[in-house]
C-alpha cells in the first residue's frame, strides 16, 4: 500500500518526510486532522525495524492525538513525529536540533513536545530551532514534565471504571497490575498505593522495577507473566499494541485502564474485550489530561485549579463513554471513536461556515 493510500485509510491531511544531508537525521511528521485547530503531538525517538513501521507508528499516533483533543476543550488537532534512532555515534542533540528546523518550517501547523525516547530536557535542543515546542525543562522557563498530570488522569479514570463495574470509585483493596513502571506507571503506582490499592507491576528495566518495589512495597512480575495476574484492573502504561488476539484471552481482570497510547493492536480487539466482559477505558481518553499541563507554553496557560478540572474531566468523559457503550452494547473503543468523530465533524462544519478562521497561534 502506497503512502497516499495509507494516509487515506487513516484520514490524514499531511505527512512530512524530513532528511538532513549533513547529520543524516531522518524523521516523519504526520498531521492527521486540523478541524479542531493546528496539530500538536510529541516526538518519539525510536529504532524501527523499517521505515514503513516508522510511518505506521506516526500515522496511528497522530490519529490518536486528534481523538484525544476531541475529548478536551483545547483548540488543537492531532499530529505526531517520529525521529528515527540511528546506529553508531550519532549525536542525539544534533539530530534534535536538525529536526527542530523542520518543525519551524511548518510555521505552527505542527508543534511538538516529549514522547517515548525524548524528555523535557531534550526539548531545549528542539527549542533552539523552533518556537513551536512545549514541555521544556522548567529550569529553562518551560512547563516541564507532563507525566504527573497524566498519572493523575489515569488514576481518576480507573476510579470511573471501578465505579462502572463495582459501584464505587474507591481503589482501597483493589488489585491493580501495572505494565510499565516508568514515568506514568511509576507515579500511578504511588497514587494507588497511597490510597490503599494492592499493586503489582512489571517493567523491561529490572533495576527500575526493583527500586520502585522496595520503595512502595509492591510485587514485581516478569513482563510477560503480568497478563496472567489475577487482578481487578490491568493497566498498560508502556508501549502500544499490547492488547491483541493472543494477550486478551490471558487477562484475568474486569477492567483495562492505563496510560499507554494505542493499546489495542487492531480495532477488533475492542470487541474481544467486550466479549470477555472486560471494561476498556479508551487510551486517548484516559490519558488526555496531559495536554493541559504542557500545551500552553506561550499560547494557552492554565492554573493549578484548571488542571484539577482537566483530571476530573477524564473521569466524566469515561462515564459518558461507558453509559453509551452500555446502552448500545458496543465496545467502548468504538463508542469513543464515534463521539470524537462527531465532535471533529461539527468543528469542521463550523469552520466551513465561517471562512477566514483557523489562524495559527504561536506555540
Amino acid at each position: 500500500m502506497g503512502v497516499f493510500d495509507r494516509m487515506a485509510e487513516h484520514g490524514h491531511e499531511q505527512v512530512v518526510f524530513c532528511f538532513d544531508r549533513q547529520t543524516g537525521m531522518r524523521a516523519i511528521i504526520a498531521i492527521h486532522d486540523t478541524a479542531l485547530g493546528p496539530a500538536r503531538g510529541g516526538t518519539r525517538y525510536k529504532a524501527y525495524a523499517s521505515e514503513e513501521d516508522a510511518l505506521e507508528d506516526a500515522l496511528r499516533l497522530s490519529k490518536g492525538m486528534t481523538y484525544k483533543f476531541a475529548f478536551t476543550d483545547l483548540p488543537r488537532g492531532g499530529g505526531k513525529a517520529v525521529l528515527l534512532k540511528q546506529d553508531g555515534a550519532a549525536d542525539k542533540r544534533v539530530l534534535l536540533r536538525s529536526f527542530g528546523r523542520f518543525v519551524q518550517l511548518l510555521a505552527g501547523r505542527f508543534g511538538t513536545g516529549p514522547d517515548l525516547g525524548t524528555s523535557a530536557q531534550e526539548m531545549i535542543d528542539i527549542a533552539r530551532e523552533t518556537d513551536f515546542v512545549w514541555a521544556i525543562d522548567q529550569r529553562f522557563g518551560g512547563t516541564g514534565d507532563s507525566t504527573p498530570l497524566t498519572a493523575r488522569g489515569v488514576y481518576a479514570g480507573i476510579g470511573a471504571a471501578l465505579d462502572e463495574v463495582y459501584g464505587t470509585p474507591d481503589v482501597a483493596g483493589r488489585r491493580v497490575a501495572i505494565q510499565g513502571l516508568g514515568g506514568v506507571g511509576g507515579q500511578l503506582a504511588e497514587l494507588l498505593v497511597a490510597n490503599g490499592a494492592v499493586v503489582s507491576g512489571s517493567d523491561v528495566d529490572p533495576a527500575r522495577a526493583k527500586e520502585l518495589a522496595i520503595r512502595l512495597d509492591i510485587r514485581v512480575e516478569d513482563p510477560d507473566a503480568l497478563y496472567d495476574v489475577d487482578c481487578d484492573v490491568f493497566s498498560p502504561c508502556a508501549i502500544g499494541g499490547v492488547l491483541n488476539e493472543h494477550t486478551i484471552p490471558r487477562l484475568r481482570c474486569r477492567i483495562v485502564a492505563g496510560g499507554a497510547n494505542n493499546q489495542l493492536a487492531t480495532a477488533a480487539d475492542g470487541r474481544r474485550l467486550l466479549e470477555r466482559g472486560i471494561l476498556y477505558a479508551p487510551d486517548y481518553v484516559i490519558n488526555s489530561a496531559a495536554p493541559y499541563a504542557v500545551i500552553g507554553a506561550g499560547e494557552l496557560r492554565y492554573s493549578p485549579d484548571r488542571l484539577d478540572v482537566s483530571v476530573q474531566g477524564v473521569a466524566e468523559a469515561l462515564r459518558l463513554i461507558f453509559r453509551r457503550a452500555r446502552a448500545e452494547d458496543a465496545p467502548t473503543a468504538e463508542v469513543a471513536d464515534r463521539i470524537a468523530e462527531e465532535r471533529i465533524a461539527s468543528a469542521a462544519h463550523l469552520r466551513a461556515m465561517t471562512p477566514g478562521t483557523g489562524a495559527v497561534p504561536r506555540a
